[in-house]
């Protein structure tokens, strides 16, 4: 087996500099704006889930005659299939989607509207100084026309 020499100074500076890459990683906001989104997002799925399951499913059982999902299930031999427990999370699937979407379309609308207020503010105010000198280069413009 031949023995493989390790330049340890050279493996300090690359580790220095990855370790450097990664702290720079870390404290970029990106990161810290997606850990955010995910414990966000696990607090909305628990609200979205108990409106599923608490308000909306009874309703809907009581619409189609009071059927409950969870309890919809199929014996083959020995095997249970509970199919009423995947309809019941395509469901929730498709509630969590829909609220998903209206909050990203309303929070697009609210950035389109703040961008437009910023646009919107951002035309440049002259000076004082500059308006009045506009004004007397105007009247001088009317003087020699007449």
């Amino acid at each position: 087996m031949a023995k493989v020499e390790i330049n340890k100074e050279e493996l300090k500076k690359k580790g220095g500099k990855t370790l450097g890459e990664f702290k720079e990683f870390i404290a970029k906001g990106n990161v810290v704006d997606m850990a955010v989104g995910v414990i966000i997002g696990g607090a909305f799925g628990k609200i979205v889930t108990s409106i599923v399951n608490d308000i909306l499913m009874p309703i809907i059982g009581v619409i189609i005659g009071g059927i409950d999902f969870t309890d919809l299930k199929v014996e083959v031999g020995k095997a249970t299939i509970t199919y009423g427990n995947f309809i019941q999370n395509v469901i929730d699937f498709l509630i969590i989607a829909l609220c998903i979407f209206f909050m990203v379309k309303g929070i697009e609308k609210v950035t389109k509207r703040n961008k437009k207020e910023e646009e919107a503010e951002e035309e440049p105010q002259k000076e004082e100084n500059t308006v009045l000198l506009e004004e007397i280069r105007d009247l001088l413009k009317d003087k020699q026309k007449v």
